[in-house]
């Protein structure tokens, strides 16, 4: 039986400003603001921290694991979530969520954050050194950056049937929960020459499957480092997504990747649509192609579009929930919602495009685009669409081009202030977020599966969380209620 879909986004954030305009000077900066703001200075711990290890228990040739940079920035938030510096990014990872629904909240809860972060950090700046933020995916100069999903996933499942059956959902998924981009960057792009593109982040990816998440990005990334109980799960680490603007795009981009999991474990991987021969290809082809026309062949002979996998996959996770139900996903009601959202999404993209671009990402970006560049007579190439594009994710409120474009909303404004103050009370973030909280003084670092305590006598205490489906409001709430110093809370967890 399909196991609880814990999920969550990481998300870096473009950034531009600051002193010297050095990234990573402002990205430190734009952490510690919020660490002072928010009143929490708890460290990272990297002591679980496993990148190379692959999930095909092999190091492939020429691939190269992610770089630990254990020197910058990088607190720990009473909502559970992470903040560091990654790469020049300043990084939001949200904690773990049940649902899709409570994840966009926390995504959301991310840009508050970074919202707050920016005003405290260009209140310390004079006006010409300010630092601006935008929720994209690149600097429009060839460097792409990530927003990567996370997703509980049952250990006994092949990792070669997750290869098998989650390629026809990654290369054609853009075609609704893409973020939409103008023009290119890569030389994979300039043979097309679009100049619009589905997917932010499509012709940045050059492999299937591999280990490297910012150099020969794959569509599959095997990275594995479950952060929790390595026997029992591993978790599906997806850097080809786009950052979304839209709720409804977010919520879909997460509802239907875990329900064809769910799927997965429970029926197989005979129940997916054969891949792309060249998925490579069929990412990047589908991407330049707005009028969602491009097929791409597989090996079995057939050929689709985009718009065919996914009416082919919104088939299968229909099929799967009506047999089995979608619990280990979401609620029924929630579950309902992702797969009418996803149909409607779907057949709007295809058969009136303008009856979704309050949910759609690429759809709100190019009728902007294009009425920008009819009003003024613009050629497709002008610097000022791309101008239009960066300004979409500007996380301002009084810049925002996607704040203005009336998406539907999912969560209400005070779901989202709560949400960047208070863990979600679902999963083992709730007892994490809880100690943040609670005993900010007594706890010496932090990871996703540990908390290591101070209690100002003998040894630190490491208290591990090794299943993210426990640590739960439910579970450990009147533990808290009954130990109200750190001392007592310990005492009682090793008791």
């Amino acid at each position: 039986m399909a196991i609880a879909k814990i999920l969550g986004i990481e998300t870096e954030y473009g950034i531009a400003g600051g002193p010297d305009l050095d990234p990573t000077t402002a990205s430190s900066i734009i952490v510690n603001a919020y660490a002072q703001h928010g009143r929490t200075r708890i460290s990272w711990d990297f002591n679980d921290e496993s990148p190379g290890t692959d999930a095909r228990g092999i190091l492939g040739v020429g691939s190269l694991a992610p770089m630990i940079e254990t020197h910058l920035a990088n607190t720990v938030l009473t909502n559970g979530a992470r903040l560091y510096v990654d790469h020049a990014h300043p990084e939001y990872s949200s904690p773990e969520c049940r649902t899709p629904v409570e994840a966009t909240r926390y995504d959301q809860a991310g840009e508050e954050v970074m919202r707050r972060a920016l005003r405290v950090a260009n209140e310390s700046l004079p006006p010409e050194l300010a630092i601006a933020l935008y929720k994209n995916n690149s600097d429009g100069k060839g460097n792409s950056y990530g927003t990567h999903e996370n997703y509980l996933v049952a250990r006994d499942v092949d990792f070669a049937d997750v290869v098998r059956a989650m390629v026809p959902h990654f290369v054609s998924r853009q075609v609704v929960v893409g973020a939409g981009k103008v023009s290119f960057e890569t030389d994979h792009a300039a043979s097309a020459g679009p100049p619009f593109q589905l997917s932010a982040r499509a012709e940045f990816f050059e492999e299937v499957v591999g280990l490297e998440t910012t150099l020969k990005r794959p569509i599959i990334n095997t990275r594995d480092e479950p952060h929790s109980d390595a026997d029992r799960f591993r978790r599906l680490h997806v850097i080809c997504g786009d950052a979304n603007m839209s709720p409804i795009a977010t919520l879909v981009k997460l509802g239907s990747t875990a329900l064809l999991l769910a799927s997965l474990e429970d029926e197989g991987a005979a129940a997916f649509p054969s891949a792309p021969t060249q998925p490579v290809h069929a990412l990047r082809s589908y991407s330049c192609d707005p009028s969602l026309r491009t097929t791409v062949g597989d090996d079995e002979g057939r050929t689709r579009t985009a718009w065919d996998y996914q009416d082919e996959l919104w088939h299968v996770a229909d099929r799967y929930v009506r047999r089995r139900g979608g619990e280990a996903v979401a609620p029924e009601h929630e579950v309902a919602y992702i797969l009418t959202q996803w149909r409607e999404m779907l057949d709007g993209v295809r058969d009136e495009p303008h009856a979704v671009a309050d949910r759609v990402d690429w759809v709100a970006k190019r009728r902007i685009v294009e009425g920008f560049q009819s009003r003024y007579n613009l050629s497709d190439g002008d610097a000022k669409l791309r101008a239009i594009d960066l300004q979409y994710h500007d996380i301002r409120r009084d810049k925002s081009l996607a704040l203005r474009v009336g998406f539907r909303e999912l969560s209400t404004e005070d779901e989202i202030r709560d949400a960047v103050h208070q863990a979600p009370g679902s999963t083992r973030a709730y007892f994490r977020g809880e100690c943040v909280t609670r005993f900010p003084d007594n706890i010496v670092s932090a990871n996703w599966d540990s908390i290591v305590f101070d209690i100002g006598h003998g040894p630190l205490q490491r208290i591990p969380m090794m299943d993210p489906t426990r640590g739960t409001r439910e579970l450990v709430g009147a533990l808290f209620d009954d130990n109200l110093t750190a001392v007592a809370l310990v005492t009682a967890l090793n008791g």
